[in-house]
């Protein structure tokens, strides 16, 4: 498991206590008002912070929900508060981490009190785009319906644009972003995508980059990374792998980091891979009687697929 270690840490500390001790202030009168709600006990937060790697995604996620939680008290204590506008920019390549981190943000910011559901709707353009003229906003609605009171993820959110003056996936980012205006403190919308096009897609819409003020880059993960992703989907199976099996693993994976493109896949690959192996495995395995528990559970080097045939 990979624990954030970055200079945000007094912030994650805060949070932490926060949620586990209903801690406000450093008043001690504050901590037992009845003028003030609690802070609900989370493990979402928690859950984040396990995820292998993503540490800038890590930092400013942290920021976002600190922010969040101080405006929330400064609102309470008749203070001003600023504007809490969530809605975001996902860019990176495909496997990188941006669904789970949605699923797992919703749910944050529902134990904080700033959504009242925190359940993540995925859509794509086909969702949100209807067939004629005034199909797309129906469409959209319905998803936003659909969404409200939770985080609304528009996965490849660039095809919204690529039709042409006449599309109408100009429609559906008009309903978008009125949906966004009047249901401000009840919906999160995140627009997700390759780094490029999601660049081209904002540009081709100044007014949706303000609208988005929060942008975060999932980057590709490393070697080791991808490798303790894959060691770790191992364990969460009940497999292990022996030291010739793991050497030939980390091989592989710094042969896949060598020649990736934007649509390797990341962990998705590494999925893949544990899976085929988990097969190969049971083929191996599938004649001997009696089975013992070692050999039921152990991946060895011969289990690991060449890199060709991951996806067959």
């Amino acid at each position: 498991m990979a624990y954030i270690k970055l200079d945000y840490e007094e912030v994650v500390i805060f949070l932490e206590i926060s949620m586990r001790y209903n801690v406000c202030s450093a008043d001690k009168s504050d901590y037992t008002s009845e003028k003030l709600n609690p802070f609900p006990k989370t493990d979402a937060f928690k859950e984040l912070e396990n995820l292998i790697g993503l540490k800038d995604v890590k930092r400013i996620l942290a920021e976002v929900t600190a922010f969040s939680l101080i405006q929330s008290r400064r609102s309470q204590m008749q203070l001003k508060a600023c504007p809490n506008a969530l809605h975001m920019v996902f860019k990176g390549n495909p496997g990188t981490g941006k669904t789970t981190v949605a699923r797992i943000l919703g749910r944050i910011l529902r134990d904080i009190g700033i959504l009242s559901k925190g359940q993540l709707v995925e859509v794509e353009r086909a969702d949100l785009v209807g067939e004629y003229i005034g199909h797309t906003a129906q469409k959209t609605r319905e998803m936003l319906k659909k969404s409200l009171g939770g985080i609304m993820f528009i996965d490849e959110a660039y095809t919204l644009a690529q039709g042409g003056e006449k599309d109408f996936g100009r429609e559906a980012v008009a309903t978008l972003v009125k949906a966004m205006e009047d249901h401000r403190d009840n919906l999160v919308i995140i627009l997700a995508g390759y780094s490029y096009e999601m660049e081209r897609f904002l540009r081709s819409n100044p007014g949706l980059r303000s609208r988005f003020p929060i942008h975060i880059d999932f980057a590709d993960y490393d070697v080791d990374e991808l490798l303790s992703i894959a060691i770790q989907m191992y364990a969460d199976r009940d497999y292990e792998l022996t030291c010739s099996a793991r050497w030939k693993l980390k091989n592989h994976l710094q042969e896949f980091v060598r020649n990736r493109h934007p649509h390797s896949g990341n962990a998705r690959y590494v999925r893949n891979l544990v899976e085929k192996s988990i097969r190969l495995q049971a083929l191996r395995i599938v004649d001997r009687e009696p089975l013992r528990r070692k050999e039921l559970v152990t991946i060895e080097e011969a289990d690991l697929p060449d890199p060709e045939l991951v996806n067959t």
